[in-house]
């Protein structure tokens, strides 16, 4: 099939990839345009994991206000270099993730940032909810894996589901953000208040 100039615009918009890359991955996917973005994600996704070591120490800070002062989220967001921090691209994903913090109010950044006690704490409640309702005791370890999992998806700022499509964590979010930009994402910290909210909650 032959691959026109208008194919490779179309896939470069839409997964912000390199003209060569576009035209290689509709060639190797005979044209398939699906197949083409699938491939490219997925090296993206895969040059993302190769970056998240790399150093990133400037960025910006994004604020953000709801509801006509009634939540504030304040959030650092790391990248490589001061070039990409003063980009739209790179603003635009800070802004989002001060939207997420804002909406879905997590506790952590990451998983292991969940302080043992906590996790212990929220085991026990599962394991006296599994008691009430009855349930035989070959499953309950199970239904409490389960519902230790769901907390830290609630919990966890990258385990969330993204607010704009469900079907996005928001790591997979940034992943997608590194592949694009070229450069390492890290979210280094976050504070958010809600108006009325006792200290120390």
């Amino acid at each position: 099939m032959e691959i026109t100039t208008e194919m490779i615009k179309e896939l470069r918009a839409a997964t912000g990839a390199g003209m060569l890359d576009c035209r290689k991955a509709l060639q190797d996917a005979n044209g398939d345009y699906q197949k083409a973005v699938d491939f490219l994600r997925e090296k993206g996704m895969a040059t993302a994991a190769k970056r998240a070591d790399r150093e990133a120490s400037s960025g910006t800070v994004e604020l953000y206000s709801h509801g006509n002062g009634r939540v504030g989220v304040m959030v650092e967001v790391n990248c490589e270099t001061d070039f990409v921090a003063r980009s739209e691209q790179f603003r635009n994903l800070a802004h989002e993730i001060a939207l997420q913090i804002a909406a879905a109010s997590p506790r952590y950044i990451r998983e292991d940032e969940i302080p043992q006690a906590v996790l212990d704490h929220e085991a026990e409640i599962a394991r006296a909810r599994v008691k009430e309702e009855g349930k035989p005791e070959a499953v309950a370890e199970k239904i409490v894996a389960g519902r230790l999992d769901k907390f830290k998806d609630e919990a966890v700022l990258l385990r969330q589901a993204y607010i704009r499509d469900e079907s996005v964590k928001v790591e997979a979010l940034i992943m997608q953000n590194i592949a694009a930009i070229g450069e390492n994402i890290i979210v280094r910290r976050f504070q958010r208040w809600e108006l009325g909210e006792k200290l120390g909650e």
